[in-house]
């Protein structure tokens, strides 16, 4: 497979990717902080407030994961992907493979 090739297979995955979290984040939240659908006024208030905090900190994981696919798809874009931001060596297949959205070698994970 022809470099272009890999990278448009890496762009394809890493669209897929933010398209789904997005999603999931969507559903998750109303304005991509808090969980919509909790009514205030439930008996156990104890109960609301831990699926709450449940649903700010997935969300929080999803925003990241986010940040990480986009800035993934932002070094395909200037030719940086697959290189590792902290000493500029080659990441590995292996490791890209596993994890598209990296932007570290294994020495700088």
């Amino acid at each position: 497979m022809t470099s272009s090739a890999v990278n448009d297979s890496v762009r394809d995955g890493l669209e897929t990717e933010r398209d789904e979290l997005r999603r999931r984040l969507d559903e998750l939240t109303s304005d991509g902080a808090a969980a919509p659908d909790f009514d205030e006024n439930f008996a156990d208030s104890a109960q609301v407030a831990a699926e709450l905090g449940e649903n700010l900190s997935l969300a929080a994981a999803l925003r990241d994961q986010l940040v990480d696919v986009e800035g993934a798809l932002a070094r395909l874009d200037d030719g940086t992907y697959g290189r590792c931001q902290e000493c500029g060596d080659a990441i590995s297949q292996a490791r890209l493979e596993a994890m598209p959205a990296t932007p570290f070698c294994i020495a700088h994970a």
